[in-house]
């Protein structure tokens, strides 16, 4: 049709195989175009410019890819991701790696609330703040938080572990299962059946190499952090734990 504007392509030599160094613009491609060529690559690297706060970017992705985001995210940006490596270069929106299989994602910014809820697998890093309800009904993924998070964080928490470096808000792992929580600063409060537990040494191994996937160095000590977990006596039904339900 007459002046109509032409589709727009990505630059470099990616398809479904995959490509390196692809460039990949917001500015003058859809969300779908995007997505689809991302969801498809199976190798690569991917540089998506002018992200704009979109949502849902990058979700779904199940490729050994690298893909690299230029800006700010809106909600839910890689979720479901598996296998596939995301960096954001700025914050992200509620529900970053949402139910993540595998594979990581890197947040060099803040992230909203329901970061990482139900993740099964692979490792979240952000580098600045989280909000509330980080890591609910976790379910194996591994969180590193360099900043401080907000409240309800490990909400019926299944399993995974959750590295906090700065504080933690109210109800810390409320109603937790078997998540492991280390946080090096200060606790506002333990929600319920979340108690404090040792530290053995099996916990300053995992810890130690959760810290070293973040690229956080030896300065920062494991002896800093304090252990949470469940106290178990919210498993099953006993009268004596009746105002705890």
């Amino acid at each position: 049709m007459a002046g109509a504007k032409p589709k727009s392509k990505a630059k470099g030599d990616a398809g479904t195989s995959g490509g390196r160094n692809t460039s990949l613009d917001l500015e003058t491609s859809t969300l779908r175009e995007t997505n689809q060529l991302l969801q498809t690559a199976k190798a690569g690297e991917f540089l998506v410019r002018n992200p704009r706060g979109t949502h849902a970017l990058a979700a779904g992705l199940d490729g050994d890819i690298d893909v690299t985001i230029d800006g700010h995210v809106g909600y839910y940006c890689g979720g479901m991701n598996k296998g596939a490596r995301i960096t954001i270069n700025g914050n992200a929106g509620t529900g970053v790696a949402e139910n993540m299989m595998s594979g990581r994602c890197h947040v060099k910014g803040d992230a909203s609330q329901s970061a990482g809820a139900t993740g099964v697998g692979g490792l979240l890093v952000i580098d600045g703040n989280a909000s509330a309800r980080l890591g609910i009904s976790l379910r194996g993924l591994d969180i590193v938080v360099k900043g401080s998070i907000g409240h309800m964080a490990a909400f019926m928490a299944q399993a995974g572990n959750i590295v906090v470096l700065g504080d933690a808000g109210d109800a810390l792992g409320d109603s937790i299962y078997e998540a492991r929580l280390f946080v090096r600063g200060k606790v506002a409060s333990l929600g319920s059946d979340c108690i404090a537990k040792d530290m053995r040494d099996e916990h300053r191994v995992v810890l130690r190499q959760l810290l070293d996937a973040a690229g956080i160095g030896p300065e920062v000590k494991v002896d800093d952090f304090k252990r949470y977990g469940s106290a178990r006596k919210l498993y099953s039904f006993h009268i004596d734990n009746l105002g705890s339900y």
